[in-house]
């Protein structure tokens, strides 16, 4: 006979083993399932960057398009402005699960032009230690010496030299409806609730909040993704403000010595830039001036752009009174459009569109001159995409992604 201990062990062998084997099932059945998850969201992340090159290739048009996979993964495609950014945004799609991806996005530029200079004054000279590389359309094509010491200057300039026109190229017509736009709310700074009671935050799949500034002074501030900060007279950003994707709107824009960030700004009379500025790719600095005033960009020694510059509006009896100008040991890697007079003290690793350079000595004004510069376009780096300063030409542009912003 069995003793009854024996029947009670066992059914507790029985009950641990149906533990062990539901436990085994319970974890297959968890296995498969975060199997299934991982696959559906490499397919939807595959499917996501698929729909990115698609928009890509289909040279941005505007564009809201919606694309089926064979694996069931639908995408969305919208395009829409942040400043003199196109915003590409691709939304992935399977049952409930959802990626969406964000990414500034723009063209290549012409990598071997590296000067336009308009074609109604004289000719281009040189003084000191130049460097002009690559393809150039110059009022003549000789670039002359101009002696301002006893010591012999040095240039060195390659690639194909031609004749420009009187008119510079077009600027695109979408510069000057930037400055027309204007958003129909506007909140102020302390109104926008702080993520994680420090940081102001908004993504870009939000709607653009637009903030009217009560005081110029930026400091001491985090403020990040999709705002526009707007001044009835000024901003002033200090050197411990942190601008990342933000746009600036004032006719004066000034940024205190070395600060750091990642910004367009939208000016019609002053943008200044103290010593060691630097501001991160893609950044903007953009003045519109079609007044009698006087209106400057002023680049400061040490600093650090890279993006454009771009000064536009006036009209060509009004060159002298608006100008560009970058001081000595600083560095664009992009490019610029000065419809007034441009002065380069240090190197520009892309292309120049101007009506006239200039350089200022204590001996005087040297019109249509480069003194101790370089212009290079074959030094801005392969992977540089840039803002698209002319209106559309025949020749199909190739688009890239500038910077993930989500």
């Amino acid at each position: 006979m069995l003793r009854a201990n024996s029947l009670l062990y066992a059914v507790y062998i029985c009950l641990i083993v149906s533990i062990l084997c539901g436990a085994l099932l319970y974890y297959a059945n968890l296995y498969n399932q975060l199997n299934l998850f991982y696959n559906t969201r490499e397919d939807l992340y595959i499917q996501n960057q698929s729909a990115v090159n698609f928009a890509l290739g289909n040279s941005l048009s505007d564009i809201n398009e919606s694309l089926e996979s064979p694996s069931g993964v639908s995408s969305s495609i919208h395009i829409k402005p942040h400043g003199l950014l196109d915003l590409l945004l691709v939304q992935s799609s399977i049952h409930t699960d959802t990626i969406t991806s964000a990414h500034f996005v723009g063209r290549y530029g012409t990598e071997d032009f590296a000067i336009y200079l308009s074609n109604f004054s004289k000719g281009l000279s040189f003084g000191g230690q130049v460097k002009l590389i690559g393809n150039k359309k110059l009022p003549t094509k000789h670039i002359r010496e101009e002696y301002l010491s006893n010591t012999a200057g040095k240039l060195i300039s390659t690639g194909d030299v031609a004749l420009s026109d009187i008119i510079m190229p077009k600027i695109d017509s979408r510069f000057a409806t930037l400055f027309n736009h204007s958003f129909t709310q506007k909140i102020s700074l302390k109104d926008v609730v702080k993520r994680n009671d420090s940081v102001y935050f908004n993504s870009f799949l939000s709607e653009t909040i637009e903030i009217e500034l009560l005081e110029p002074f930026l400091n001491n501030v985090v403020i990040k993704g999709n705002f526009v900060l707007n001044a009835k007279d000024s901003i002033v950003v200090g050197s411990k403000a942190v601008l990342e994707d933000v746009i600036l709107k004032a006719p004066v824009v000034r940024f205190q010595e070395d600060f750091s960030g990642n910004v367009q700004v939208f000016s019609t009379k002053k943008i200044n830039l103290e010593r060691g500025v630097q501001l991160l790719y893609p950044s903007v600095l953009c003045l519109n001036n079609s007044s009698l005033e006087k209106s400057q960009i002023k680049v400061g020694e040490n600093c650090r752009v890279y993006g454009a510059i771009v000064q536009f509006g006036n009209k060509l009896t009004r060159i002298e009174e608006n100008e560009t100008i970058l001081k000595e040991n600083t560095l664009l890697v992009g490019d610029i459009y000065c419809s007034g007079k441009l002065m380069v003290g240090g190197k520009v690793y892309g292309s120049i569109y101007t009506n006239r350079f200039f350089h200022k000595t204590d001996f005087g004004i040297h019109n249509n001159c480069i003194i101790n510069a370089e212009v290079d376009c074959s030094k801005r780096p392969k992977y540089f995409v840039s803002v698209p300063l002319l209106e559309n030409t025949n020749i199909q542009p190739r688009y890239a992604i500038q910077k993930k912003v989500l």
